[in-house]
């Protein structure tokens, strides 16, 4: 299960499917708004990675720099066409969850079955990206720099 500690690691890890064929790269990831926990994934496929589609991270693994999704690239490719905006509606997710063939929403332990329904806002993207989201709920680390305040302006 993927963890709000793990979100560093999977923004901008390679996506693999259940065979260890690349499918793309992680480029965001959506927390549910009710448990905060990470839900979905966006991952840039196609040949020039111009495509982003939600794959649920329920039953995705670390492995090493990639993370394994337990479908095949072909299901990933064929997924609804939802635009990656910072938030999907309750509408969107109950599409995405019924083409992958799973509950909706993992806010509880899933050995218990105990589900959420709710949306999912996005975390703040890799930081090469100068892409941002009203519902920033997490960011990954990055150092940052602070500008001395300019002087004041001196009168003759």
């Amino acid at each position: 299960m993927i963890t709000e500690q793990d979100i560093n690691t999977v923004i901008g890890s390679t996506a693999i499917d259940n065979d260890g064929d690349k499918i793309g790269s992680v480029s965001e990831v959506y927390l549910d708004d009710q448990s905060g926990r990470p839900e979905w994934a966006t991952v840039k496929t196609g040949m020039f990675g111009t495509k982003e589609t939600f794959i649920p991270l329920a039953d995705a693994q670390l492995d090493g720099e990639s993370l394994r999704f337990p479908y095949d690239k072909a299901k990933v490719k064929d997924a609804p066409t939802i635009e990656a905006e910072g938030h999907l509606s309750p509408a969107e997710e109950t599409e995405l969850y019924r083409y992958y063939g799973i509950g909706e929403g993992t806010a509880v332990d899933r050995g218990t079955e105990t589900t959420t329904t709710g949306t999912a806002g996005i975390t703040a993207p890799a930081p090469t990206s100068a892409r941002t989201s009203a519902r920033t709920v997490a960011t990954p680390s990055a150092p940052s720099a602070t500008t001395p305040p300019a002087p004041p302006p001196t009168t003759p």
